[in-house]
């Protein structure tokens, strides 16, 4: 895989426990700031469910995420307060994008 890569992490927060899940986000977006390959990365919030929330980071490449996770910011627990909340992870190559052109900031 070379193409822009998705990376979904799939988070359910206690109930009413919504700006925990919020907050966790923030300070792990600053610390992920300025990250080589990270082009930005989202918290979505379900519509369906109010416990459920998808982190939705977007990299340049698969290799660029797999270079982060080998690396020391994440070797550093980056995100070890939002594990507690984590039911999962999926990883996705774009294989096409419609009706918008890509950013190359």
């Amino acid at each position: 895989m070379t193409g822009r890569t998705r990376v979904m992490l799939f988070v359910q927060a206690p109930e009413g426990e919504r700006s925990t899940i919020e907050e966790l986000y923030r300070q792990i977006s600053g610390v992920l700031e300025g990250t080589p390959g990270l082009v930005r990365n989202e918290l979505l919030h379900s519509c369906a469910k109010a416990t459920d929330f998808v982190v939705l980071s977007e990299w340049e490449s698969l290799e660029s995420f797999r270079a982060w996770e080998r690396g020391p910011v994440h070797r550093g627990k980056t995100l070890e307060s939002l594990r507690q909340y984590t039911t999962g992870a999926a990883f996705y190559e774009v294989l096409a994008a419609y009706g918008c052109s890509p950013s190359r900031e």
